[in-house]
């Protein structure tokens, strides 16, 4: 899959310390998952804050676009042809391919090399018709690379149900930033819902997982409204820094409704986290009045692109060339993006899932 690179990555000459990546859970480290900090940008204009201290950035009117997809033990051993342990992160479900009569079907599908510490590391993937025999007598075979010459990602074959392999057999992914595996609970967010077909995201969602039950409490008694939406994430490994491939969402019609009331009324449309930017895109015509839609999309918000309907995002901290930063840089433009950058390195906010988020405002003035 070829990167993105629009006009250059945006943050090439930023590099992250391996010490500034979180861990662990908030929570592990002594107190609730609500104790992060909250970097707030506005144009060039950036403020340091705890994430209980949201409520006080928002104003009555502004909406909350939350991803409700639960995230998926999506993580399972299995072995090679050649007796060699390897870990499979199921990403997607391919649904233009029926299901076979044992329930299984076709999926997209990464294979990692176990590091003997708990984590992966990179591996290709292929050949063609290789099988991996997975745990309860299952088994998948490769049938192509997702991108044509490129061997990361593979469509496979799998002989059964995978939410149901997943269930019984499965745990989050985790890569080698983290100490030490957390419980499945630890990679949901307060907003996850439980699939009916118990499909999911690969990776959490996971500029939500601060949020409370309380927060939420205090954000709708000031007038903040939730418009929720869903769309389940596939693997992104971080050591890849590719665009996203096409992802299942759906805008529902509530949703639509509440985001056009909010931008009519002068209210803002504040994402969480970048899955709700590609899914509420997703959803937009070209004067940014959105609909309600569902299906696979391929957006990519770019500069070039600019987004429609959204006003602002709050996400955690992005690794520099990554592609979800040319979403950011739509969202903020390049010189803010480039400020706020800098000042979570000088104060050594914490990156990745576990770590601290950042709250992009349009500069008002």
């Amino acid at each position: 899959m070829r990167p993105v690179r629009e006009g250059g990555a945006v943050l090439d000459s930023l590099r992250v310390p391996a010490e500034l990546s979180a861990q662990e859970p908030a929570e592990v480290r002594g107190a609730g998952r609500d104790d992060v900090r909250l970097l707030v940008s506005r144009g060039t204009r950036v403020t340091h804050h705890r994430f209980p201290d949201l409520p006080g950035q928002l104003r009555a009117g502004d909406v909350l676009v939350v991803n409700t997809s639960a995230t998926m033990p999506a993580a399972v051993n299995g072995r090679a042809a050649d007796g060699a342990a390897v870990v499979v992160h199921f990403s997607t479900r391919d649904r233009r391919s029926p299901e076979t009569e044992s329930g299984g079907g076709r999926w997209a599908v990464e294979l990692r090399r176990p590091d003997g510490a708990g984590s992966t590391t990179p591996r290709p993937g292929g050949p063609r018709g290789a099988v991996v025999r997975l745990p309860g007598g299952a088994h998948l075979v490769l049938d192509e690379p997702l991108t044509p010459g490129a061997d990361r990602l593979w469509w496979a074959s799998v002989s059964v149900a995978v939410p149901g392999l997943l269930q019984r057999y499965g745990r989050p992914i985790r890569y080698g930033y983290t100490a030490q595996d957390q419980p499945l609970s630890a990679y949901q967010t307060v907003f996850a819902l439980a699939s009916r077909d118990g499909s999911g995201s690969a990776e959490m969602p996971s500029a939500a997982r601060p949020f409370t039950a309380r927060l939420v409490a205090e954000l709708v008694s000031r007038g903040v409204q939730f418009a929720p939406l869903t769309l389940d994430t596939g693997v992104a490994s971080a050591e890849a820094y590719e665009p996203p491939y096409p992802e299942r969402f759906e805008v529902p019609a509530a949703t639509a409704w509440l985001v056009n009331a909010a931008r009519a009324g002068g209210g803002r449309v504040v994402a969480v986290g970048t899955t709700a930017v590609r899914a509420l895109e997703s959803s937009v015509d070209a004067e940014g009045v959105a609909r309600a839609a569902a299906g696979w999309t391929d957006v990519v918000v770019t500069p070039g692109r600019g987004v429609r309907a959204v006003d602002g995002l709050l996400t955690g901290l992005h690794e520099p060339e990554a592609s979800h930063l040319l979403m950011l840089e739509a969202i903020a433009g390049r010189a803010a993006l480039s400020c706020s950058y800098r000042e979570a390195l000088r104060l050594r906010y914490l990156w990745h899932e576990f770590g601290d988020v950042h709250l992009i405002l349009p500069d008002e003035g």
